[in-house]
């Protein structure tokens, strides 16, 4: 369907849900349900949907612990409007949507608990003042206005598993869109709203071109995936200039001198990957025993950048220090669980469906923290993986010791590893595939390194 097609059918989609005694500005939240199941047999025309298709989602729906009874009885209700009063595929009217009706009332009361704890309140509440002083108070302020929209937010987020990073990204620019427009419901704003505060970003606040384009899809975000409200794809406002940097890139001495001065054996096993395996930072902090295959000589990263796997080759200098620190892994873990301890964050849909896998050696984490410490959402107490910083403040400072003048950066060694393979020979599509580009345009900034524009022209200095 064009997009006027789509309009008129959700509008006289709408028009429907009167029957229900469902009032216009509810109607949205039915909208955004229809829409959710519709996106989930995308390939397959509603016309030809048979019952099993609409129990299969109900059961799958069914299974998650975040559900409140209201909210599931909302969706069985907006499915049905969509296939009886929309479609009108034969089997609608004998479908039991009933009987699924007052099964979603017995939901256990564990699904019908709040959705934000008292613990993830402070963790939310203390991240956003430590980022920015001038956040002071804003959690406090927005939630209690909006309580439900910041819950909705969380609830869309963590059903499609984004980091807590991106969780507490999208809250922050949320919740300062939202202050800027004078605590208006942000419901009731428009797309000329939305670029207003983007054009105020760069205007008065100065932020960057990668900056306002966070901000843009955090707010996006919110009206399309939490509230199911379309966002026109041109919104009219200032947009910041991208600039065109060319990657830090440090030469083969200057990477040797660095990797051989880092004294913490860790630390230079970590960044000999970065460099090595072309790994980001998140990569190398985030492996797992299960992941690192000797026989192949390669290691899976998993759910990357872009929710993409890929296998990235192990250098043969780091096999021999890789096996070591995953045999001091096991032995930790081995301590961890005679003290009570030895389980190991999974992701929800991973620990639900094995759920003594947290415990087991192969799921650990290569470079594990080193204390216990309290999951922050979860209130549990077990063992993390190994804290960024330690490595960033490593590296600037090994950097500055060793007299090198780059800015050097973790993700420096990432931009080494692409510009010495291309040095090397080897064609842009196998860099491409080892770095995990989507595009091979992004992997392309590289060549522009190695060719050097200007460099080979003789200054007219040195013909005097």
């Amino acid at each position: 369907m064009n997009d006027l097609s789509v309009s008129r059918f959700w509008e006289k989609y709408i028009s429907k849900t009167k029957d229900y005694g469902i009032k216009r500005d509810v109607a949205r939240w039915y909208v955004r349900d229809a829409e959710l199941y519709i996106k989930a047999y995308k390939n397959t025309k509603l016309s030809l949907h048979e019952p099993h298709f609409v129990e299969k989602y109900f059961e799958s729906k069914g299974r998650n612990t975040r559900l409140e009874a209201w909210q599931f009885i909302q969706l069985i209700v907006a499915i049905k409007i969509l296939f009886t009063k929309m479609v009108q595929v034969s089997w609608a009217d004998k479908f039991s949507w009933d009987d699924w009706v007052e099964q979603a009332k017995k939901l256990s009361n564990s699904n019908q608990k709040k959705v934000l704890s008292d613990t993830d309140l402070k963790y939310l509440k203390n991240n956003l003042e430590e980022k920015n002083q001038a956040s002071k108070g804003l959690f406090n302020q927005v939630y209690t206005l909006y309580p439900q929209h910041i819950e909705n937010i969380i609830k869309c987020i963590r059903v499609n598993y984004y980091s807590k990073r991106t969780e507490q990204t999208y809250l922050g620019w949320f919740m300062r869109f939202v202050v800027f427009h004078k605590c208006k419901d942000p419901i009731s704003l428009t797309d000329n709203d939305i670029g207003a505060y983007l054009e105020y970003l760069v205007l008065k606040r100065k932020v960057s071109s990668s900056t306002q384009g966070l901000a843009l899809n955090a707010i996006i975000f919110f009206y399309k995936q939490v509230i199911g409200r379309e966002v026109s794809d041109d919104i009219q406002f200032y947009r910041s200039k991208k600039p065109k940097r060319l990657p830090v890139v440090l030469s083969k001495p200057e990477v040797a001198l660095l990797l051989n001065e880092i004294s913490n054996p860790v630390w230079q096993l970590m960044a000999n990957l970065l460099y090595g395996c072309g790994m980001r930072l998140m990569e190398a902090v985030r492996l797992r025993i299960l992941d690192v295959d000797f026989d192949y000589q390669q290691i899976l990263i998993r759910n990357a950048k872009g929710k993409k796997d890929r296998i990235v080759p192990i250098p043969e200098k780091l096999i021999e220090a890789l096996k070591n620190q995953i045999d001091g892994a096991r032995e930790l873990h081995q301590e961890d669980i005679k003290g009570g301890f030895g389980m190991v964050y999974l992701p929800e849909a991973l620990s639900r469906k094995y759920p003594n896998a947290a415990f087991e050696s192969r799921w650990q984490y290569v470079f594990p923290a080193t204390a216990i410490s309290v999951d922050p959402l979860t209130g549990i107490r077990r063992r993390h993986h190994i804290h960024e910083n330690g490595l960033q403040k490593t590296i600037r400072k090994t950097t500055e010791r060793v007299g090198i003048m780059k800015r050097v950066t973790c993700h420096v060694l990432r931009h080494s590893f692409a510009t010495h393979l291309l040095e090397n020979g080897y064609d842009i599509r196998t860099v491409q595939e080892l770095l995990g580009h989507a595009d091979v345009s992004t992997t392309m900034i590289y060549t522009h390194v190695l060719n050097k524009p200007g460099v080979t022209v003789t200054s007219p200095l040195d013909m005097l």
